[in-house]
């Protein structure tokens, strides 16, 4: 049991709501250390010290989990260790009490932030001594007056620190478990584009990328005055600072200086911005006085993709970006508004695109294992994990998915039976779940969805797409079972009841969904298997995205299929038309207008510089930077074998187009880089392609089986 001789101690009452308290405990070394190892965590976010020095690289940690499992991080603090010692430990709320944990605040009323540690000490001589966390420790409310995810952070410099007695706090509803997702780590650092007046008369930094992080600030001031920083995505039309679409967030800075030159950089809180109003700041402003840092889970960059299109190549880094600010410990959906949650649909139409782009697989392990945890018995999927809200009613299609759809991306992509045996019967529960809460057999049907979110051919005043939520709900019930059946067989379970429900639903949904109505519907048909006339039913996609000038009016649920249903059914030039169309609403019109992240919707802002929504209108949204897995996986056509995971074996199609020069992807697999380009040379094109590992190349319909090696066609 990790930590057993240690005890939770909080700050005795009385406690506001977003004050950081400090725990410090001082000792001495009884000899010549050999090594010095720290575990800690705790219930909110830690800040820890020693001997003034911050301990380890991990922000925000011990990172966010289902709130009844805390990770436990431990730290090698040997040279941080003298005679006389002084072990500082600052806690404020993080994901577990703050604003953005409705549900801790509603059931954990009396709980505090809290922390647990245990400082081992061996010495030369063979001798052991511990530092447990207990009531010997002394507490205080510290320099950081306010902390909250949402809100920001607030700091006295001059505030005095008055240590009292601590409050052991019983926390046996946590069970304490190793580190097992990516630490949270500072990742580079950008320094001011430019520093500007807007016409309202607001001092503006622009850093020319919208991020996640925080910043480092420096400057001379007089003790009292005062630093106030406010942030922001985009500006309005005028060019003024704007911040209505981050709700209620109030997501600002303010340090309280003390005399002389100092620098301050955030504990605990972060931000999502490419902007930051100076509302106030007590010495002259250069452009090296305030330097963002950008951060995100450790995950290591994996993917590559490359362009003769400069739109093209703009929109790929967007995408990057995007996976960058909302893989910050767990998948988020956006990274600054009032939200900032675990979003599983959002998590199940990316995950492709994230294990091609990043090494996402600790990532997903411990993400997957809470999804895991907050499944009700009875099988539901939450569709944001870790659950912080109200508990919805059932599990809703494309979002509850993420059970089925991340473990198996995840064992294609890294060939890890682990995580798939451990999420089958998860994946096995939520199909249950369907089976009870359908009001028809075999469909999924009569139950509330939230259908394709944010299609275009929604009704006025709606979120919703106009596609059928029953269609919606039985292409998912379709494929969720088709992956247990696929799951079952590689872990060798007998899934002869899922197959014969495959079979079943396939039946059932052939016989009922026999029109289609909208690019959604006949994209899910296509991808799904919903139909037996996949001819007509392409040609009548085709139709209808050619009706509509050639663009697209899916949403969140048709988005990540609807260039695949049209390659995979003979209009891969049609797609190419989707890819490369600059007009809204298109991949291309956010990059035209200035766009350094994917947005949410798809006319964040339009044409005449007028914002879509306040309310439902991110700008650092990733969900629909989910086309570059088709651009991975059928323009250059680098595809996994699905009986050989983690790329043992590979399979490169490319699918060119004479509209672009040249096109190139990059993967770095478990089993070495693949590599697929293709340059257009007049009327024929040049092939480079490079894989680790035994390939069939398929060029122009003709299959090449080749071993590991460079080869040119």
């Amino acid at each position: 049991m990790l930590l057993k001789n240690s005890k939770w101690i909080c700050y005795p009452a009385p406690w506001g709501e977003g004050e950081c308290p400090v725990f410090r405990k001082a000792f001495n070394t009884k000899g010549e250390l050999k090594r010095a190892t720290l575990k800690i965590s705790s219930l909110g976010c830690y800040y820890a010290e020693l001997g003034g020095k911050r301990i380890g690289d991990f922000i925000l940690a011990p990172g966010w989990t289902f709130y009844k499992r805390a990770q436990v991080q431990c730290y090698d603090v040997t040279d941080l260790i003298d005679k006389d010692n002084e072990l500082r430990v600052t806690v404020g709320g993080g994901w577990f009490k703050g604003r953005i944990n409705e549900r801790n605040r509603r059931e954990l009323p009396d709980k505090r932030p809290a922390l647990i540690c245990e400082l081992e000490l061996a010495y030369k001589n063979g001798d052991k001594e511990y530092i447990y966390s207990d009531e010997s420790w002394q507490g205080a409310l510290g320099k950081l007056t306010f902390s909250d995810i949402y809100d920001g952070e607030h700091f006295d410099a001059n505030l005095e620190e008055q240590f009292g007695g601590v409050q052991v706090q019983d926390c046996s509803f946590v069970t304490l478990v190793p580190q097992q997702g990516e630490k949270i780590v500072e990742q580079e650092t950008i320094r001011a584009h430019r520093i500007f007046k807007t016409p309202k008369g607001e001092t503006i930094i622009d850093f020319n990328q919208n991020l996640t992080g925080y910043f480092e600030l420096e400057l001379e001031a007089k003790k009292g005055e005062r630093v106030s920083l406010s942030f922001a995505e985009v500006l309005d039309k005028d060019g003024n600072f704007y911040t209505e679409n981050y709700r209620s967030a109030k997501a600002e800075l303010e340090y309280i200086c003390k005399d002389g030159k100092q620098s301050y950089k955030p504990r605990l809180a972060f931000w999502g911005f490419r902007y930051i109003r100076v509302n106030s700041f007590p010495a002259e402003l250069t452009l090296d006085s305030i330097r963002a840092i950008v951060l995100h889970s450790d995950i290591k960059r994996t993917g590559e993709l490359s362009s003769s299109s400069p739109l093209l190549n703009k929109l790929f880094k967007n995408i990057f970006w995007g996976q960058k600010g909302n893989f910050l410990d767990i998948p988020t959906d956006c990274p600054q508004r009032d939200e900032r949650l675990g979003w599983t649909g959002d998590a199940q139409v990316f995950v492709r695109t994230a294990s091609y782009n990043y090494d996402v697989e600790k990532f997903f392990d411990k993400w997957l294992e809470d999804l895991r945890l907050e499944q009700q018995r009875e099988g539901l999927i939450p569709f944001v994990v870790p659950q912080v809200h109200e508990r919805p009613g059932s599990s809703t299609a494309a979002w509850s998915d993420a059970a089925t759809v991340c473990p198996w991306q995840i064992y294609q992509t890294y060939g890890n039976k682990k995580i798939l045996k451990r999420q089958f019967k998860s994946m096995c529960d939520y199909i249950e779940e369907i089976g009870r809460i359908t009001k028809e057999k075999y469909l999924w049907y009569g139950c509330w969805h939230f259908g394709d979110w944010l299609g275009l051919d929604a009704p006025a005043g709606s979120y919703v797409g106009s596609s059928s939520l029953d269609l919606i709900g039985t292409a998912f019930y379709a494929y969720s079972t088709s992956l247990v059946v696929k799951a079952g067989r590689v872990l060798g379970r007998n899934v002869q009841k899922y197959e014969r429900l495959y079979e079943k639903i396939i039946e059932k949904a052939r016989r009922t969904f026999t029109e289609y109505k909208t690019q959604t519907e006949c994209t899910l048909a296509l991808c799904f298997n919903l139909t037996d006339n996949k001819k007509e039913v392409a040609r009548q996609l085709a139709d209808m995205i050619r009706a509509n000038g050639k663009r697209l009016q899916t949403g969140f649920v048709g988005t990540p299929y609807l260039l695949h249903a049209l390659s995979q059914n003979g209009y891969t030039e049609l797609a190419y038309d989707l890819l490369l169309q600059e007009n809204y609403p298109s991949w291309l019109y956010s990059v035209k207008q200035g766009a350094t992240t994917v947005w949410e919707h798809w006319d964040g802002i339009n044409d005449k510089g007028e914002f879509w929504s306040r309310d439902m209108n991110s700008f650092n949204h990733y969900a629909y930077g989910s086309v570059a897995d088709w651009v991975y996986g059928v323009a250059c056509g680098i595809q996994i074998v699905e009986d050989k995971p983690a790329f043992e074996e590979i399979v490169i199609a490319p699918q060119p187009t004479k509209r672009l020069d040249w096109l190139s992807a990059k993967i770095k697999t478990r089993n070495g880089e693949v590599s697929s380009a293709w340059y257009k040379e007049g009327d024929t094109f040049r092939y480079e392609i490079t894989t680790p590992a035994k390939t069939t190349i398929i060029i122009d319909g003709v299959a090449h089986v080749v071993e590991k090696g460079t080869y040119v066609f």
